[in-house]
């Protein structure tokens, strides 16, 4: 079966456990996947599982992307997306197959979630990365947020490569491993997950048991 969901993150709140204790949560809408193709060794060489999440209009879809999505008979989908599975998972998957999170994630405790971070455009070193700012007094005057000296003036005599310099900042793919999964609702196929996830609400995320 298959051990990853695509879903989308609803925002944070918290709940209460038997102690009474606060726990702070964010909600994560997994699911519900359909298999929309199925990859094996004898025809791509390798064994995956083609998913696909959320509905679209056919009028919003193009000719061929609405015959391969006429091959599972399933409606067109929006994202869709392709793990890895064993050969012993895959027979038990059927074209059309709608996949929920709740049999998957039911027994799971952690779960490693990959998000797209949120773009916070360009960016200098002090927001970046940290970097502590220039004397406010004694004779500075352009230089309160720049990241310093770049590099020897001798040897090398240049900018070695990897410096940490003013650029994009966000907008990267993160995932945050070992993640609690706290609570499980199948009906609505939510996802109770201890902290904070990747990614701005509403964003897309990719939710999986926990490698470690």
């Amino acid at each position: 079966m298959t051990h990853e969901f695509l879903g989308r993150k609803v925002g944070m709140t918290q709940i209460f456990d038997e102690a009474g204790n606060r726990i702070p949560v964010t909600v994560v809408q997994a699911g519900p996947c359909t298999v929309v193709q199925k990859k094996t060794d004898e025809t791509d060489g390798y064994t995956a599982v083609q998913l696909g999440f959320e509905d679209k209009k056919e009028k919003h879809t193009s000719k061929g992307e609405q015959g391969h999505f006429a091959k599972a008979s399933v409606v067109p989908k929006r994202h869709l997306y392709e793990i890895r599975i064993s050969a012993e998972d895959a027979e038990g998957l059927e074209l059309g197959q709608e996949l929920a999170c709740g049999p998957i994630f039911e027994e799971v405790k952690k779960v490693d979630v990959t998000g797209k971070s949120k773009g916070r455009g360009f960016t200098g070193v002090i927001k970046r990365y940290g970097f502590k700012m220039g004397t406010a007094s004694h004779g500075t005057h352009e230089f309160f947020r720049h990241g310093g000296a770049m590099s020897a003036g001798s040897y090398p005599g240049r900018v070695l490569p990897g410096k940490k310099m003013a650029g994009q900042h966000g907008n990267w793919n993160v995932t945050t491993s070992g993640l609690r999964l706290v609570r499980v609702d199948a009906e609505k196929n939510l996802l109770f997950i201890r902290g904070a996830v990747p990614g701005a609400n509403n964003g897309l995320v990719r939710v999986r048991p926990s490698s470690r």
